[in-house]
């Protein structure tokens, strides 16, 4: 056996490394297999060498972060606890520290894992990018909190949201209503991820002063693109033709960033995605980063974690 025992600074750095009712103790305890309790400003650590050692390690992360502002909940101190475990990754804090401010009132959006922080460096430093992975991983959300992002810097002028309409077979004239109403339902996820990053008195009016357009893909036709951030989400539900189409839009001072999951295609099954083909496609040209993630980037209730695992492990059987 092997014990090893920490100094708190304060009585708020215990609280928030503790968290409710102690729930993330008890929570690195059921992942790593140790005994860990705290009294006052002192943190005890007990079990095999190994593991005290992994829970040492974890604990150290997780104040970093604290004492450089950061918060940590629930599912964070999860993801660090089997990182760590798995050897993942042992710099969980700097995942934790980047912050991508989106709004007037110092709101901040963050990475929640490796996969995501991978992913948000990626689109920093390349014009266009491909977030590849299963619901949940943040694919959308973060592309978004880039875009808004870039906006709020001047480093574009306008944002650009684009999303295929598969149900509708991209021919949307038989709907009732206008351009808005009958594309609204498609086009709903990327308003929910707007309306959480940008002030709702402001969304409107960047819509009508064409700041942020949010558009069906079949729109984008016969367009380039000059100073904006493009998300094409949904790309899976694409055909090649339109995958074509939708990445020669883009124009100077530019950057696209592409979403989708292959396995979720609702394409009519003898057409082929245009995001699958264009992985084949692109992936030796510099500039363009394609970045994979997976179940262990899921950021949504721990149980989808295990049933995207579930849904993997029987496609490769």
């Amino acid at each position: 056996m092997s014990k090893k025992e920490l100094r708190l600074k304060s009585a708020d750095e215990a609280k928030l490394l503790c968290g409710p009712h102690d729930e993330n103790l008890r929570l690195i305890e059921k992942e790593l297999g140790v005994s860990i309790f705290g009294r006052g400003h002192d943190v005890t650590i007990e079990g095999s060498k190994e593991k005290v050692g992994d829970a040492l390690k974890l604990v150290e992360e997780l104040l970093l972060t604290i004492r450089k502002g950061g918060q940590i909940k629930k599912h964070e101190v999860l993801y660090a606890a089997r990182s760590i475990k798995g050897h993942v990754t042992d710099d969980v804090h700097s995942i934790y520290l980047d912050k991508i401010e989106v709004s007037s009132k110092r709101l901040f959006v963050t990475p929640k894992s490796k996969g995501q922080k991978g992913y948000i460096d990626a689109i920093r430093h390349s014009d266009i990018v491909f977030g590849v992975g299963p619901a949940g991983t943040g694919k959308t959300y973060l592309a978004m909190a880039m875009a808004v992002n870039a906006l709020k810097k001047q480093l574009v002028s306008r944002i650009i949201l684009a999303r295929p309409a598969v149900e509708a077979g991209e021919s949307l004239g038989y709907l009732p209503g206008d351009l808005y109403e009958k594309v609204s339902p498609y086009l709903r996820p990327l308003y929910d991820a707007l309306y959480d990053m940008v002030e709702v008195s402001k969304i409107q009016d960047y819509i009508n002063r064409g700041i942020i357009e949010v558009v069906p893909l079949a729109y984008m036709r016969g367009r380039t693109l000059n100073n904006a951030f493009i998300i094409l989400d949904e790309a899976q539900n694409s055909t090649p033709e339109q995958m074509k189409m939708f990445l020669t839009r883009l124009g100077f001072d530019s950057k696209t960033v592409i979403t989708g999951d292959i396995t979720q295609s609702d394409l009519p099954s003898h057409k082929e995605s245009g995001l699958k083909q264009v992985i084949s496609i692109l992936k030796d040209i510099k500039g363009i980063e394609f970045v994979f993630l997976s179940g262990e980037d899921v950021v949504r209730h721990e149980l989808v974690q295990d049933i995207i695992k579930a849904y993997e492990k029987i496609a490769k059987e």
